[in-house]
């Protein structure tokens, strides 16, 4: 069994706040639903998913989830880190850990399972789904999401991520150091080196060239693989999002 990791504790403060007075973005009501309700739906309904750890306002919470049993509600801290390490206190001796963010309502359980399939044996110590945009735009056809352009084709990236948390201690403040450099070339430079950064702009790199980069900058062995669901990568972080996954889910 794999278990579930559930990130809900961002605060609603950004382009959704003129959407909806929920205090946290995974609060949002959509269709007489929280945002977050739909991921863990979702987790509920995978074979393979055992416990499954909510960290987020635990008061507010608390109602929606009970704890107990295969689901505990974790009170958030101030930093990613913190949070993926609060919930993995909860998941003793998991093997191998699903991290899922709260603001991909679309979800499905065969999207969840076909993932955990492209992992395989799970060998590596992190897997994470790209997107082919042309699936995206035909089954989602007026998504607004960010795409990187590589020798194979342009991919946007998923929200979920299969890792050993063995790793995650080390791992997650160096990934933050890459995020929190994806708008400055000097940081990036510095980072990723001159000639990586050059080829990536002339849309030379392969996935194999990307993969192999990610997985020395982080100290890791990761593994990129192509899903065909465009649900792990459609995300909720502005109001054309929210208006797009409101019209679907309506039709579900």
């Amino acid at each position: 069994m794999i278990d579930a990791l559930v990130l809900a504790g961002s605060l609603n403060n950004g382009a959704l706040r003129g959407c909806s007075t929920a205090r946290y973005e995974a609060m949002i009501d959509i269709k007489g639903k929280l945002m977050v309700e739909y991921v863990v739906d979702a987790l509920r309904q995978c074979e393979r998913i055992g416990r499954i750890v909510i960290v987020g306002p635990k008061r507010d919470l608390a109602e929606y989830f009970k704890t107990g049993g295969r689901e505990v509600v974790v009170e958030h801290g101030g930093h990613l880190t913190e949070n993926v390490l609060r919930g993995l206190h909860e998941l003793s001796g998991a093997q191998r850990v699903l991290l899922v963010t709260s603001d991909i309502p679309l979800i499905t359980h065969q999207a969840i399972e076909n993932f955990i399939d492209l992992c395989g044996n799970g060998q590596a110590d992190l897997y994470y789904p790209v997107v082919p945009r042309e699936l995206v735009e035909k089954q989602y056809s007026t998504s607004r999401r960010t795409y990187v352009q590589l020798k194979e084709g342009v991919y946007t990236g998923g929200n979920i991520f299969l890792f050993n948390p063995g790793i995650a201690e080390e791992c997650i403040p160096r990934g933050q150091k890459l995020v929190d450099a994806r708008k400055s070339p000097l940081k990036l430079c510095r980072l990723v080196g001159l000639l990586f950064l050059i080829k990536f702009l002339m849309k030379s790199i392969s996935l194999q060239e990307a993969q192999k980069k990610v997985s020395n900058l982080l100290g890791i062995k990761g593994r990129v693989v192509i899903s065909s669901y465009p649900e792990v990568g459609v995300d909720v972080d502005k109001p054309s999002d929210l208006e797009l996954v409101s019209k679907q889910l309506e039709f579900a």
